[in-house]
């Protein structure tokens, strides 16, 4: 029985951990994707509340790690060209 329950146990944390992944792997692409966007934006173009959005987005990519931050950019196959 003890066998049993851990081996549900051992069940349920893979399935979470699988599902975690996912989702890791779902916000990597929009977040490599928001890099991309804001990396090309001119902001001489845009209304002042675009601007201030495209700040904020800038500032929250800024704060990854820089592994985390390559990351999101492999996971859309891009790269920041300085």
């Amino acid at each position: 029985m003890q066998n049993s329950l851990n081996q549900n146990e051992i069940n349920m944390l893979r399935s979470e951990l699988e599902l975690l992944m996912r989702e890791r792997q779902a916000l990597l692409k929009v977040t490599g994707v928001a890099a991309g966007l804001v990396a090309e934006l001119t902001s001489h173009n845009l209304p002042l509340t675009a601007v201030e959005a495209a700040d904020l987005l800038a500032t929250s990519i800024n704060h990854l790690s820089e592994e985390t931050l390559q990351d999101a950019l492999n996971a859309v196959h891009a790269e920041i060209v300085q």
